[in-house]
């Protein structure tokens, strides 16, 4: 019996009544189904590298909030000697122009606008400029020395000039020039005194070129570390 259904068997497959290859067919279906039901590699991988890739970022930020604030405190110490910078300025024309009144007005304006003009200009023109890679470390000291000499020294002494100047017409505490010489006579009346800017001047120039060295050298600094942890 079972020779004759081995028998049958074959006879069928020989007829075509049985299609050759049928197990072979459903092995192939088989497969689909199985790479189908399982997950695909590169979305686990993508899950993975994920929050990799967060944990760069905010390395990165923290790099540069660390850098930036040891920036602001250069800023802040940049900012204030251009406000002792107004101090004197204030000092020497109110000597010169014999004005004793507003003291508080004028030395507090004298204080606050170079000191902030300073920091303001720092900001948008070497810390932005420089976190955006728009300039170079030549261009960066440049930048700082340049306003350390106009906020610093050049901004106070044409403020202190232009207040005192006014309180001195008001209050009649010098001679009035004559018309049209008004410009030439109080420049030849302060140019003794205006000699002593001479001081803020360097000291100035010194701290803005020491000033763009350091943010040159902060910022190159935050730039090869956030390119080692990439």
């Amino acid at each position: 019996m079972a020779a004759l259904g081995r028998e049958s068997g074959a006879d069928r497959r020989a007829a075509g009544v049985v299609p050759v290859g049928v197990g072979e067919a459903s092995k192939d279906i088989k497969m689909p189904t199985y790479i189908y039901g399982q997950s695909s590699p590169s979305l686990g991988d993508a899950k993975l590298r994920k929050p990799m890739v967060i944990e760069i970022i905010e390395k990165k930020f923290e790099y540069l909030r660390k850098e930036k604030t040891l920036n602001i405190y250069g800023t802040v110490t940049f900012g204030t000697t251009a406000g002792f910078s107004g101090i004197l300025a204030n000092l020497i024309f109110r000597h010169c122009f014999k004005v004793k009144h507003d003291a508080l007005k004028t030395y507090a304006s004298l204080t606050t606008l170079p000191f902030l003009s300073t920091i303001v200009s720092c900001e948008l023109l070497v810390r932005h400029a420089l976190y955006s890679g728009n300039i170079s470390r030549e261009n960066c000291v440049l930048r700082s020395s340049l306003i350390g000499i106009v906020c610093g020294v050049l901004y106070p002494i044409a403020l202190a000039f232009s207040k005192n100047g006014r309180l001195a017409v008001k209050y009649h505490t010098v001679p009035l020039p004559p018309k049209g010489r008004v410009l030439l006579y109080w420049l030849l009346l302060c140019q003794t005194e205006i000699k002593a800017m001479v001081i803020p001047l360097i000291l100035q120039t010194a701290l803005g070129i020491y000033h763009g060295l350091q943010h040159y050298a902060i910022f190159e600094s935050t730039l090869e570390k956030t390119v080692h942890e990439d």
